[in-house]
C-alpha cells in the first residue's frame, strides 16, 4: 500500500517534534540554548523590527553559527510561532536549494533592512541558503504547530469561547492525542 505524501509529511513532522525536549514552562532562550548544545553548534536569536513586507522570520546559517531573526513588532504568540518555525527548519535538516535570482533578490532586500550591520556580501551569501521548497516550508510549519501545541501550559484553559463551531473545538484532534516527551 502506497502512503499519501501528505500523510508522510505529517508523520515525519510528528517524529521530529516528538524527539524534541521542551523546557517547562517554555522559555525560548533556554530552549534554543539547549538545542544548540545538543547540536554542538551555536544558535543566536536576533530580534529585529521587521519592516512591512519583510519575511516574518529568517534562518541564516554560516560556518560559525545559525542565526534566527524574529520580529519584535508582533505579538508574543506570533514571535514564538516564528521561532518554532525557524527551529523546525533546523530540526528537519533543511538546507534549501541554491535558490533562483528572484528569491535571493527579495530576501536580500529584506535582509538589508533586517540586518543593516552585516556586510552585503555576507547577507547575499547566507540568504542564498534561506529559500526553501514548498514541502520544506510545510514541514517546518507542521513541526512549529506541533511544538506550539505542546508549549501550552496544561493548567491554561484550552476550550474555545462559546459560539465557536464544533470543528474548531475538535482542532486538537488534528495534532493527535499521543503523549509528548517533555524535559524534566
Amino acid at each position: 500500500m502506497r502512503r499519501r505524501p501528505g500523510r508522510v509529511l505529517w508523520q515525519r513532522a510528528r517524529d521530529v517534534a516528538d524527539a524534541v525536549s521542551l523546557p517547562e514552562p517554555f522559555d525560548a532562550e533556554a530552549f534554543v540554548a539547549s538545542l544548540a548544545a545538543e547540536r554542538g553548534r551555536p544558535i543566536e536569536l536576533m530580534p529585529a523590527n521587521a519592516p512591512e513586507g519583510a519575511p516574518c522570520g529568517l534562518l541564516m546559517s554560516t560556518e560559525r553559527a545559525d542565526y534566527i531573526l524574529y520580529p519584535t513588532n508582533t505579538t508574543a504568540l506570533h514571535r514564538r510561532h516564528i521561532l518554532l518555525h525557524e527551529v523546525g527548519h533546523l530540526l528537519c535538516g533543511h538546507t534549501g536549494p541554491d535558490g533562483g535570482a528572484d528569491g535571493i533578490a527579495i530576501d536580500a532586500a529584506a535582509g538589508r533592512q533586517l540586518m543593516p550591520n552585516l556586510s552585503p556580501e555576507l547577507v547575499r551569501r547566507v540568504l542564498g541558503r534561506t529559500t526553501y521548497t514548498e514541502t520544506e516550508e510545510r514541514e517546518a510549519e507542521l513541526v512549529a504547530s506541533l511544538l506550539a501545541q505542546r508549549v501550552v501550559r496544561p493548567g491554561e484553559p484550552r476550550e474555545p469561547a462559546r459560539g465557536v463551531p464544533d470543528g474548531v473545538r475538535r482542532f486538537d484532534s488534528v495534532f493527535g492525542g499521543r503523549p509528548r516527551r517533555r524535559s524534566p
